[in-house]
C-alpha cells in the first residue's frame, strides 16, 4: 500500500479563487485518506487573494498564510503538509516546489521577473518546477506556451479537468514528447469540490524533493479515487 499526496491545490488566505481555508483543507483531505498535501496558492502574478499594493514583506507574510494555517493543523491530525506555489506566465501556470518564505522575502519583485530567468533563479535556490494543466484553455489565455526546456515535470492528470480529458491526454503527449515525467494533482478551491486526484507513491515523502525523485524514477502513480 503506497502514500497518497495532493500536490496541487489552494486556500482562501492566498487565493482568490478560493473559498476554504488552509486548515479546512487540511482536514478534508486527511479525512479523505490523504497522507500528506502540497499547499499551491496563486502567487502575486496570478489570482492572489493578497493586495498588492501592501509591502513585499507584508505580501509575502499573508500569502504563506494558507500553508502555515495548514502545517499547523497537519501536525495536529497526522497530515503532512509541504509548501509551493503557482506561479503563472501570461495565463501558463507552473507549480514550484522546494522554496519557502524566505527564499521568497530575498527574492522580491520574483513574480515581475521575465520567465526563463525567474526559472533560472528558482533552479539556482532549489526549486523544481511542474507545467501545471499546460493545455488548459480560458478566455483569458491569449495562447498556449510551453517552456519544455526550463521545467522539471508536467501534470498529466488535473483534476479540474476530468469533464475535458482532451486537455490532460495532450498534457501527457507533451511530457512524453520531451520525455519528462509526469504527475497528478486536482486544483481544489473548494470544500465541496475536491477533485480527488493525486499521486500514490512508494514512501512518505519527508522533504520535497523526494517527491520530485520519485517522479523522475518512475515511482510515483497518478490517480483519481473521490
Amino acid at each position: 500500500m503506497g502514500y497518497r499526496y495532493e500536490t496541487h491545490m489552494h486556500t482562501c488566505e492566498g487565493s482568490a479563487c478560493a473559498s476554504a481555508s488552509g486548515a479546512e483543507m487540511a482536514r478534508a483531505h486527511r479525512e479523505n485518506g490523504y497522507t500528506g498535501i502540497f499547499v499551491t496558492d496563486h502567487f502575486f502574478n496570478g489570482n492572489t487573494a493578497v493586495p498588492r499594493e501592501l509591502p513585499w514583506r507584508e505580501r509575502v507574510e499573508r500569502f504563506c498564510l494558507g500553508y502555515e494555517h495548514a502545517r499547523k493543523e497537519g501536525e495536529r491530525i497526522g497530515l503532512d503538509v509541504f509548501f509551493g506555489f503557482e506561479y503563472a506566465v501570461k495565463g501558463a501556470d507552473f507549480l514550484v516546489y522546494n522554496l519557502d518564505k524566505q527564499w521568497l522575502l530575498e527574492h522580491e519583485d520574483i513574480d515581475r521577473e521575465e520567465a526563463r530567468r525567474a526559472f533560472a533563479l528558482m533552479h539556482q535556490g532549489g526549486g523544481f518546477i511542474i507545467h501545471a494543466h499546460p493545455f488548459r484553455e480560458r478566455d483569458y489565455i491569449d495562447h498556449i506556451e510551453l517552456f519544455p526546456r526550463d521545467v522539471d515535470g508536467v501534470e498529466i492528470m488535473n483534476g479540474a479537468q476530468l469533464e475535458q480529458p482532451e486537455m490532460n491526454s495532450r498534457a501527457w503527449l507533451y511530457a512524453t514528447m520531451y520525455e519528462l515525467p509526469g504527475t497528478a494533482g486536482s486544483d481544489s478551491h473548494h470544500l465541496a469540490g475536491l477533485y480527488g486526484c493525486g499521486v500514490e507513491v512508494p514512501r512518505r515523502i519527508e522533504r520535497p524533493t523526494d517527491y520530485l525523485e520519485m517522479i523522475r524514477a518512475g515511482e510515483a502513480k497518478c490517480e483519481k479515487r473521490i
